[in-house]
């Protein structure tokens, strides 16, 4: 018996998708990247924006098309909010919610096509239980997602998460160190620490993320080096940010949401932070890691957002030391407080806003980029080969301060995983880099530290 898996939306996703797919593993099946060959299709969904949920009906069919026997299984957050939605796309078989995913095998005993969708999905507010999922951005195994907690008691106008994944929650710190010791001896090189709101870790258990983010610091199995995922400026504290400043292990790079540098729009978003406070995390991290790379995101084309609102917010995002942005377009979300407002913007006035924001974004990479020049860091090596404007072989990877790194192909092994390095010139998406040495796999991680 063979199972295929698709994801789609965030890399927390991708972790539990593995996760699930493992309990597949666990009864013998065979994992099978073609869908066309599975007996099981597994689509776990998004509902972040309407063309998540408009791909989903789309892979569905085209799987469909191609392997019309296949047992098709629906989970995520689309199939918590709109189970039965889902449960209406011809060839569907069963519907999980969130407190059902991590139990398929127990709702589903003989994976034949049904006559009819069955749907399994419980009210939200029972979904409390917390399932550990890792799992690799590509087949190198060379950097891991380890989701460390799971939903959110945030209320901001526009987000379906909180109905979607329900109430903040994760595990007992010794079982994510335990993970966490398990994907080094694994051989990855890189741990990213996910969630849907990361900094509200261990709060139900009377810890927090710092707690964590200190335990992995000092347990020295723990070989790979750390990157935090995205992380609430109200939950990023000075603690935090002194931590990553001394760290041999953790990843000098912060991607922290704003969503709008507009008080006005904030306040209209129910945003947890000011304008103001938001600018004093960026001063401190720079303050303490100069090299920081730093992340943002941005929403644009809020109900209400007038052309000084967003104007106010372009300006307020100018004037930050950042590296760069990820920028979203605005989408209407059934049942949210955003949702009922008055004042919509138009679409094409949206779509304006969202391109004059990616040209800043481009804008402050480059200049991220040209600042790096002459600083030695280190790299995560990807394997495959791209093709520079001279023609000339190149290996990428990224270095702990999120710089996209070039390295020529003739100067540096095939085999080599890590490289450390002195950067040069930008050039387009990535800068280039001479090579002073490599290590391979499972080398002494101790040799190359990191960048201060």
């Amino acid at each position: 018996m063979r199972i295929a898996a698709h994801t789609l939306g965030c890399k927390l996703n991708s972790a539990e998708t593995s996760a699930i797919v493992g309990e597949f593993r666990m009864h013998d099946w065979e994992i099978t990247q073609s869908a066309e060959n599975a007996n099981v299709f597994l689509l776990n969904t998004c509902s972040v924006t309407n063309n998540a949920e408009k791909e989903c009906r789309q892979i569905i069919r085209r799987i469909l098309r191609k392997n019309p026997n296949a047992f098709i299984a629906v989970t995520g957050c689309y199939a918590q909010l709109r189970p039965e939605e889902i449960a209406s796309i011809e060839g569907v078989d069963v519907v999980l919610g969130a407190k059902e995913k991590f139990n398929l095998f127990s709702h589903v005993h003989s994976f034949e096509k049904l006559p009819a969708p069955k749907i399994f999905s419980s009210p939200i507010d029972e979904a409390t239980e917390f399932h550990l999922a890792a799992t690799s951005d590509t087949d190198e195994r060379t950097r891991a997602f380890l989701k460390v907690q799971d939903g959110c008691d945030y209320t901001c106008s526009f987000c379906t998460i909180p109905m979607a994944r329900g109430e903040s929650r994760s595990a007992e710190i010794e079982y994510i160190l335990s993970e966490a010791k398990r994907l080094s001896s694994d051989g990855f090189r890189e741990i990213i620490l996910s969630g849907v709101n990361v900094g509200d870790f261990g709060k139900k258990v009377g810890t927090s993320f710092y707690d964590l983010v200190k335990a992995i610091e000092d347990d020295e199995e723990i070989t790979a080096r750390i990157r935090i995922s995205s992380i609430e400026p109200n939950l990023l504290s000075n603690e935090i940010i002194e931590l990553v400043s001394a760290s041999k292990k953790f990843c000098p790079h912060f991607h922290i949401p704003l969503q709008s540098g507009s008080p006005k729009i904030l306040k209209l978003m129910q945003r947890r932070y000011t304008a103001e406070f938001y600018q004093s995390r960026i001063e401190r991290i720079k303050e303490l890691i100069p090299n920081a790379g730093i992340g943002v995101d941005v929403i644009v084309g809020f109900p209400g957002e007038s052309d000084q609102d967003f104007l106010d917010s372009y300006n307020f995002i100018s004037d930050l030391d950042i590296s760069y942005l990820h920028v979203f377009t605005y989408s209407e979300r059934p049942d949210t407080k955003a949702d009922l407002m008055s004042q919509r913007i138009l679409i094409e006035k949206r779509k304006e806003r969202n391109s004059m924001l990616r040209i800043l974004s481009e804008k402050k990479r480059q200049e991220f980029y040209r600042k790096q020049k002459g600083q030695i860091v280190n790299v995560l090596l990807e394997s495959g080969i791209k093709t520079d404007v001279q023609s000339s072989g190149i290996r990428e990877g990224y270095s702990e301060n999120y710089v996209r790194v070039g390295i020529d192909l003739n100067s540096i092994s095939q085999n080599a995983e890590l490289a450390r390095v002195q950067l040069g010139e930008a050039a387009g998406e990535f800068v280039h880099a001479d090579l002073l040495q490599t290590l391979t796999y499972r080398s002494d991680l101790s040799l190359l530290p990191i960048l201060q």
